[in-house]
């Protein structure tokens, strides 16, 4: 299987609302998937928790990568999310993110931060929110 990126992870997740969430979360991460965001450690179970309320958020998203490397198993990205939220705010963010694959080419390990560009002091979390 070719390996995923983070265009296509979040593209599914945020704008084909249409497909079931695990369907698209097994197709992208492994069921061992952990992901740190700004220090903070979830497991696969909280990072669908996470999933699921983006979906409840967000109307639509734009990801623009900015870089992007692969080497073997590791992955590294730059990227910006442009969100439309349900409520009609807007939310730029922008993260730095490492990764890790599993051997089918999922997403296993996720490190990022995250960094707000526009929005609101309540959209600040949004990397992270449950």
């Amino acid at each position: 299987m070719q390996p995923t990126d983070i265009y296509t992870a979040l593209d599914d997740i945020l704008n084909q609302q249409q497909r079931p969430l695990e369907d698209v979360l097994d197709h992208h991460f492994s069921p061992d998937y952990r992901q740190r965001t700004n220090g903070h450690w979830d497991d696969r179970q909280a990072f669908v928790q996470h999933a699921r309320k983006l979906r409840e958020v967000v109307a639509s998203a734009r990801i623009e990568v900015l870089d992007e490397l692969r080497d073997g198993q590791h992955y590294a990205d730059r990227h910006r999310v442009h969100v439309m939220n349900r409520n009609g705010s807007r939310v730029v963010q922008e993260v730095y993110l490492f990764a890790e694959f599993d051997v089918e080419g999922r997403f296993v390990r996720i490190e990022e931060t995250t960094l707000m560009l526009e929005g609101m002091e309540s959209d600040r979390d949004m990397g992270s929110m449950k």
